[in-house]
């Protein structure tokens, strides 16, 4: 059983974004455990005394309906474990809608559990180069790339399942059902403490439920994990956001009384055998990491076919298990698709198909260390895997963790796992999956 200490709790929906919260936790000192689903008894004693709390899940790609079936469990585990915070951990450019992911849906679903009426949401994330500046979004496009309004993204902007029509975060959500948020802006961070108080007991006056907190740059979160801190104290809270929620507090944690040590980085070490890499993203910034994958065998797999013939699928699984049984690092990938290939409509069935493939060279050719690249593929491939657990590695880059999987399975225990959205990573990210001087 995790600690009584235990007063953060965040569940990710995807798990790409939510092993960036892990590192996040982790790289601040924080004793954190990421978990595949409401952990059982016996696995959280396992994880031993634990800080933070983390469920990974799926309602990015999920309808309201079934959002409620996802997360009213996990609201009811983190209320019973005593936890102060529970992060709503949602993409850092909160590309939803309210079919899709809606976050006013989660938010609602949520609070039953934690009846705190204040709800923050933290817009931005400096590290990953998202920012809000008086409740506007702007994002980086890929690392190094021209930073835009996340209405003119040129990825996030023609999402094929969320497109981000609208930049102003308070019409956006309030589109889900967060309507009358309020909203402090960046500069009023330089005000007192006391001034900073005071306009969020003003929300609460005004029964203003949500409050969207600017983050434009680093030295903003520890005011904002204050204020967010602050309220929780009071009640136990649902908090929103990227891994930015957990910046905040732990910027503030550092800052206060509970301070904590932050853990020194850990340079990844080569891997002890062949590497796998499973591309299911489209992205411009996943596809120029493909083209600069140097030490990879790299394949192309086709959607279609792997969605609709099995004996392809066994070809193809059975020529990479002999690829690394021979010891090479290998790539495949559904994207870009060849022409012909399966439409993006068909993105549910690839990622599911992409995930029993790699259930199945699992068993065939377990390595030791693999990657993932796509949001609903790691979230499917994780799960068909049949993992318990996650803990921190490393970070290789910016948003990005390795982590080592837990797992009641003596073959799958220990592997070292790295999950990576489609936007996240420089240009040579797999091949310093290799580790080394690779």
């Amino acid at each position: 059983m995790a600690e009584a200490g235990a007063k953060y709790g965040w569940y990710g929906d995807d798990f790409t974004g939510a092993t960036d919260t892990l590192g996040a936790l982790a790289q601040a000192g924080q004793r954190a455990m990421l978990f595949l689903g409401v952990p059982s008894p016996e696995h959280l004693a396992t994880a031993g005394p634990l800080d933070a709390i983390g469920i990974a899940g799926a309602a990015r790609s999920m309808s309201p309906e079934a959002m409620a079936d996802e997360l009213s469990p996990v609201g009811r585990f983190f209320a019973g474990q005593g936890i102060r915070v529970l992060h709503y951990k949602c993409c850092s450019t909160f590309d939803s809608a309210p079919h899709i992911g809606s976050i006013g849906a989660a938010v609602r679903i949520l609070r039953a559990h934690f009846p705190n009426p204040i709800v923050p949401v933290v817009g931005g994330q400096p590290n990953i180069r998202r920012y809000c500046l008086f409740g506007t979004l702007y994002a980086a496009a890929g690392i190094g790339g021209e930073v835009h309004r996340i209405d003119r993204h040129p990825t996030m902007s023609v999402h094929p399942v969320t497109p981000m029509h609208e930049a102003d975060l308070r019409r956006h959500l309030a589109a889900q059902g967060l309507e009358g948020m309020a909203s402090i802006p960046y500069p009023a961070y330089a005000q007192s403490e006391a001034a900073l108080d005071a306009l969020m007991a003003g929300f609460a006056q005004e029964k203003r439920r949500s409050v969207l907190l600017d983050i434009a740059e680093e030295a903003h979160l520890a005011p904002a994990g204050r204020l967010i801190w602050n309220e929780a104290r009071k009640m136990p809270l649902v908090a929103v956001g990227g891994s930015s929620v957990a910046q905040a507090l732990t910027a503030h944690w550092r800052s206060g009384d509970a301070a904590v040590p932050a853990a020194a980085p850990q340079p990844l070490p080569p891997a002890d055998g062949p590497v796998f890499i499973l591309v299911g993203s489209l992205s411009p910034v996943t596809r120029r990491q493909i083209e600069c994958a140097d030490g990879f065998a790299r394949l192309f797999a086709d959607a279609r076919l792997l969605i609709g013939d099995p004996d392809y699928a066994q070809h193809l699984l059975t020529g990479v298990a002999a690829a690394l049984t021979n010891g090479d690092h290998v790539l495949v990938s559904t994207a870009p698709a060849p022409p012909g290939s399966a439409s993006p409509a068909d993105a549910p069935r690839v990622a599911a198909a992409s995930a029993a493939f790699l259930a199945g060279l699992m068993r065939a050719a377990p390595v030791r260390r693999f990657g993932i690249a796509g949001g609903d593929t790691s979230s499917l491939a994780v799960r068909a895997l049949g993992l318990w657990g996650l803990s921190y590695l490393t970070t290789p880059a910016p948003g990005v963790a390795i982590c080592r999987a837990h797992s009641d399975d003596p073959v799958l225990d220990g592997m070292e796992l790295m999950l990576k959205g489609g936007q996240m990573g420089p240009d040579d990210l797999f091949t310093r999956l290799i580790g080394g001087s690779a």
